[in-house]
Formats: C-alpha cells, structure tokens, sequence
C-alpha cells in the first residue's frame, strides 16, 4: 500500500509534468489519508485553477488557509482565484493578507495593483506595481504594465517614460515598443511614433496590429501610398482584422478610390456586424453616390450604436460630421452625444491649460487667433477673407494658425495678406502647434475645423489660449469641455438650445454668417444652351454636395417636376455615380431622366454667373446648404428652405430671415413643397422675390464683413471681460449698433 508521502510525491510529479487529471487523484488520495494536509488542498486548488474550475479552487484555498493561516502564498492564490470570478473587494482583501504576512512578494504586489486598478482605484493600483518593480527591478515586464496603467489614465509622459525603461532592460520587447508608439502618437509626435512602430515590426514581423497603426501613423505624416502598403500587409497577416479594413478604406478615399473604399468598409462590417465607424463611413459613401437602398438599415445602426454606447457610459466611436450629416433628422442632444463620445474618445484633454493666465491694459489689442486646414481654395475662406481684412486693427490683432495644403490661389494670398500674422503649423504635431499658439500669447482662439475633415482638434485639447471658440466651419457643437464658446444666432441655436451644447451660446444680431463682399460674379451669363438647360423651360436648381441629398426630399423634388410640365432639375456634377444613380431613380418616379440637368465644376466666378439662369434654389434637409446657400442668394436666386431642429438644418434659414425673405422658409417637408410649386406657378410672385432679394443683399450685413465685424468684436470683448473679471464662460448676446 502506498503512504501519504508516496502519494504526494506522485501527485507533485504528475502536477510538474502537466497531468491534470491525475495529479487531481493522487492530491485527493492524500487528503483522504489526512484532510488535514495543507500543502495537498492548496496544490489541488492549484490544479483546479489550472483547470478553470475557479469555484472549486477557491474552496482547496480556504480549507488551506484553514489549517495555516500564516502561508502567504495560499492567500495570494485565493486572491486570484476570487479575482477570476469577479469578487474584487474579496481578493483585494486576500493580497493584502498575503502581503502582511509575506511583503516581498512582488506578483502579489502587482495582481493586487490589477484588482484595484480593475475597481477604478489607479492611484492605489500605481503604488503597488511600483513596490513591485522596487523588490523585482530588473522585471521589464512590470515597467510594460506600469506604462500600461499611465496610459490608461491618461498620463501620456509618464506611460513613456515606463515603456522607455522597460525596453531598455529588454531590447527586443516589441509589445513595448508598440505601446510607446501608441502613447507617442497620442501626443502627436508622429516621427518618433512611427520609428517605434516599425522597431516593433522589425522584432515580431507579423505584428499585424503595428503594421495597421503604423499605417494611421504614415497618414497623419500625409504619406498615403506608404500608408496603404501597409493596411495591406495588416490585412495579409490577419484577415480578419476588421480596424484595418476600414483603415484601408479612409486611405483609399482620400486618393479618390471611392469604390475600392465602399468595398473596404463592406469587408470590416462583414467581419465585424457591429462596428458602428464602418457602418458610418459606408452610410456617408453611398450618400456620396445617392445609392440610397442600404441606408435605413446602415443609419439606424448607427443612430443606434451612439444612443447604446450613452446609455452605456462608452463611447460609439463615430464621427460627430457623419452622425450630423446622416440622411435622418437626428436630434440635437444626439448629436451632443455623438460629439461628447468622440471627444471623450479621440482627444486628451490637457491636464492643466498650456496658456498662461493673463491680464490687459485698457488700451491693449485682444490677440485673436484663427485656426483652420482650410487657409486655401475653400468654402469657409471665401467666407472669412474680408472679416481677417476688415477687423479693427486699433483694438485687434488677427493672427491665421494654417495646419493645411498650401496652394497657389489668389484667394489663399488674399487670406495671407489680410493677417497681422501667418504661422504655418502643418510640420508641428499637436502638441507643438498649441506650444506655439501659447507662447504667441493668443487671448482667443478662434476654430474654423470644428469635426471636418482634416480637422486637428488636439491642438484645442491641450488649450494654448484662455478663451477657445467653435465658429463657422462645423455646424454643431463639439461637445468638448476646451471649447467655451460657440457663435450663433438666435434662429440657428435659440436660448432653449443651450442644453444641447457643449459650449456656451453667443448669439450675434441677424445671422451668424460671415460673408465676402468682394465676392465676384462673371459679368457674363452663359446662354442656357451652354449649360444643357431647355430655353422656356422652368429651372429648379440645387448645388448642395450630393450627399445631403436624401430619399425624402428626391421625392419632393421629383413630384415637383411632375407638377410643372417642361420644368428641369439642374444638379452639381459632384461625382459620376451619382449621376448615373440619381438618373435612375428619376426614372423609377416617371421622370426622364433628360429633367435632369448635372452643371460641371466651375471657378467661383463663373458657378455664380450660371445662377442667374435658374428660377428657384431648392434646398436640401436636414443638412441645408451652408456657403452654397450664401453663393446662391448672392448671386441672386431665390431659395426655399426646410428649418430643422439642429444647427446644420437652420443655416439657410438664418440667412433667408437676414435678408427679409422669412417666407420663403418652411418647416415642414409639406410646405416646403408647396412653397416651391407656388412659386413655379406664380412668376410675378416670384420675380417679386427676386427683386427684394436684390436689393437687400447690397445693403444685408450677412454679405458685407465690414458690416459683421463690429458685432463678432463686440462678442470677442465681452468674452475677455468675462475672463478678465474670473468669471466662468456664459452664454450672452450681442444687440446690433
């Protein structure tokens, strides 16, 4: 017969050579002969734990502490035994036995950092793992976590110092090497992230996930080409690695392949059903290309995956633009969510404000920054050129903060020349730019980017100026605690609003829309025939951006065209297929598709000379025109609107009110309709409406900056006062002189 000691040795060498099940028999043959053998429960808890069986463990574990309570060791393994099945105040509360008995454990000094850092006590969770790296300081690993456990607080500098020592007491830790790269990039400092990101390559070679970020890297340094070799190699390495995929996809559609793109985000929806970015991206493509089929069941995961991710405390992940920008009237607490999740999830918020706190003389200028991508031919220049002009330069120094291309226009050496002052930061990560903005002494910073493309929003993260302000160039609000406030009016963002944004509302007298009165139209008319138009026929237009184009309002549009015989529905030629799509469902609503008419791109001058040969603008819902609508009514075509609930669905309405023509806004898609086919079928009314709309423009501070500006600098001045004073950002409006 074998003795207990047999016994024991047998099971121990069973245990050692990894034969579970037999081990487990010979432990409990041993507590047979003697249930009073300590070290046979805690080797069978061992094994159980080894096994998953975790409820099992936890009972060897006490019934060995049971018979000897001073083994530190039993302690630590029911503590992570008690952590596998989520009792952390009980496994806590075990490491901290075991420590008292035995404080020079390291492991138990870290899986004791793990659960409270698992409770949300990280400050509790750093303390340990440094005792842990004091007693095992040659234990890289422990440095790797440490960093780990910075980073997931937030404190950037400090997981990169961590990571830096934890690969300096182990050179080939690729893992660290990606965790640097990560923390680097986060602060923007994309050169050496990069570097970091291929030294972790070059050690485990088929990383897929370096390659993938990596390649996020190589776009923000504008270097695509390289950037989609590598989503490529990613995506070779793991298939199934949806990220990349949609990765691929922006890549692919910043080069213009839009269809290789749609086709990259199908791959990552089917490979991930619940991946609300690519749901986003693809809902946003085939918006771009009006094929609509797919969209309810895209935009309602969407809209969907947003609300869950509130309710949940998480965040969606999808971009405030797209969400707002959805062929569905989201509302504008939606649409704070959206933009509070990203912000939440996209941007670190400094953890003290880069500027210095300042005060003014009397007699000193406010220093005002404007900061954009979009210092060249674009939209929201030709609207902000004559303002950087026309600011009084007594009490205001205008400084233009260009993260963007360059190119070679007029209209970007017009923007240059009406500065005090041009910085370029395009070269300098974020956290540079904003060093910059701080040392320049700016008092107001001034977004222009907002959530657009190419927007670099960290730099307001790390708040290089006292006052931050969301103006212009995103039609929502931002949803970020830097931003203090957002410039309005009071038909756009009414007072009882202000809950659905982020930022405090500043309501300026008529519309907030800045406007170029030096904005020029070609004297000469191109004849109907030029422009594939029927000569006597009536001319709907709309030269909105096709992807706010919605099923709904085609709908309108096309029973407008049965309503009016002759009359013709004149389109921008965004992209061609678009053209062939929207072609097509003209067709499928007994519309020849010749009604409609697709206008070429044009220089400005010339797009706003075309105007003149169409009767009536119809404006798209529930994202209106922006700059197209100030094109068209400068330009002298009358325009019905659609006003929404949201910021981005009020625009035209703003300024159709600025100009006296309240009537041409409605707010429903009935009398949107109807206000359209009244018009086509009363050319007297109509041409009265023209005619108002020509006077009123030559004289509308909407289209004169000189005009606007004192009103945005009296805005400007009670924000310092406010500041001045110690006061918190509040909402306030400023009265017409």
């Amino acid at each position: 017969m074998s003795s207990l000691a047999d016994h024991f040795a047998t099971a121990v060498e069973h245990h050692q050579s990894g034969r579970l099940q037999a081990a487990e028999q010979h432990y409990r043959q041993v507590l047979a002969l003697d249930p009073r053998h300590a070290p046979a429960w805690n080797l069978l808890g061992v094994v159980q734990a080894q096994l998953s069986q975790w409820p099992a463990a936890v009972d060897c574990f006490r019934r060995a502490i049971a018979i000897d309570a001073t083994d530190a060791h039993a302690h630590c393994s029911l503590a992570d035994a008690l952590k596998q099945l989520g009792d952390l105040a009980q496994a806590i509360a075990s490491y901290r036995r075991a420590l008292a008995l035995n404080d020079a454990l390291p492991q138990a000094h870290y899986n004791l950092g793990v659960a409270l850092e698992e409770s949300g006590r990280r400050d509790e969770a750093i303390a340990c793992y440094r005792r842990a790296i004091q007693l095992q300081p040659g234990n890289a690993q422990l440095l790797y976590n440490l960093g780990n456990t910075f980073y997931q607080q937030g404190c950037l500098s400090e997981a990169i110092a961590e990571y830096r020592r934890s690969i300096d007491l182990q050179p080939d830790f690729a893992e660290a090497y990606y965790n640097l790269a990560i923390a680097l990039n986060q602060q923007g400092r994309w050169d050496e992230s990069q570097a970091c990101y291929r030294r972790s390559i070059a050690l485990q070679p088929e990383f897929a996930e370096a390659y993938n970020n990596l390649a996020n890297t190589l776009v923000e340094l504008g270097q695509s080409d390289e950037a989609i070799a590598h989503y490529r190699r990613a995506i070779e390495l793991r298939p199934t690695l949806s990220n990349a995929h949609h990765s691929l996809g922006n890549a692919l559609l910043e080069r213009g392949a839009r269809d290789e793109a749609i086709v990259c985000y199908r791959r990552a929806l089917a490979l991930r059903p619940d991946y609300p970015l690519a749901a986003a991206a693809l809902a946003h493509q085939l918006q771009q290309v009006c094929q609509w089929g797919e969209l309810p069941a895209l935009v309602q995961s969407v809209v969907e995956a947003v609300d869950a991710a509130d309710a949940r405390g998480t965040m969606s992940g999808v971009s405030p633009f797209t969400f707002l920008a959805l062929p569905v009237s989201t509302t504008a607490e939606q649409q704070l969510r959206c933009a509070r999740q990203w912000a939440a999830r996209q941007l670190r918020p400094a953890a003290a404000p880069m500027h210095a706190s300042r005060s003014k003389s009397a007699n000193s200028k406010l220093r005002v920054g404007y900061l954009s991508a979009d210092y060249h031919y674009h939209a929201t220049a030709m609207l902000v050129v004559e303002l950087f002009e026309t600011h009084d330069r007594r009490r205001f120094e205008i400084i233009g903060y260009s993260y963007g291309r360059p190119d070679d226009s007029p209209l970007r050496r017009r923007l240059v020349r009406g500065l005090d002052q041009f910085v370029d930061l395009r070269s300098l990560p974020p956290a540079e730019s904003a060093r910059r903005i701080a040392q320049d002494s700016v008092d107001i910073l001034v977004d222009l980017k907002g959530y657009t493309v190419g927007a670099r929003t960290q730099i307001l993260a790390e708040h290089p100026a006292p006052i931050q302000v969301n103006y212009l160039g995103y039609p929502g609000t931002m949803g970020a605690s830097f931003i203090d406030y957002i410039l309005v009016d009071d038909f756009i963002a009414p007072s009882d609003q202000q809950r659905y944004y982020a930022e405090k509302l500043v309501h300026l007298p008529g519309c907030y829309q800045v406007n170029d009165s030096q904005r020029q139209i070609a004297p000469r008319t191109p004849s109907r025939a030029e422009c594939g138009l029927p000569e006597q026929a009536f001319v709907f237009c709309s030269f909105n951006n096709t992807y706010k184009i919605t099923l709904e309002m085609f709908d309108v549009w096309m029973r407008l065209l049965h309503a009016v015989p002759g009359s013709v529905l004149w389109l921008l030629e965004s992209n061609s297929p678009a053209v062939t799509n929207l072609r097509r469902e003209a067709e499928a609503r007994g519309v020849p598709s010749a009604r409609l008419v697709f206008a070429p791109r044009l220089p400005l001058e010339e797009h706003l000379a075309r105007h003149r040969l169409a009767d009536l603008f119809l404006d798209t819902f529930p994202v209106n025109a922006h700059t197209t609508a100030s094109e068209a009514l400068w330009a002298g075509c009358p325009m019905v609107t659609l006003a929404g609930q949201t910021l981005a669905s009020r625009v035209a309405g703003s300024l159709l009110r600025a100009l006296g023509l309240p009537e041409l806004i409605a707010t429903s898609i009935n009398e949107y309709e109807q206000i359209a086919l009244r018009l086509a079928n009363e050319p007297a009314r109509l041409a009265e409406l023209r005619a108002r709309l020509a006077n009123r423009r030559v004289n509308a501070a909407v289209f004169d900056a000189a005009k606007f500006a004192p009103a945005l600098e009296r805005a400007y001045e009670t924000m310092w006062s406010i500041y001045s004073s110690g006061q918190e950002p509040r909402s306030f409006a400023v009265t017409s002189d």
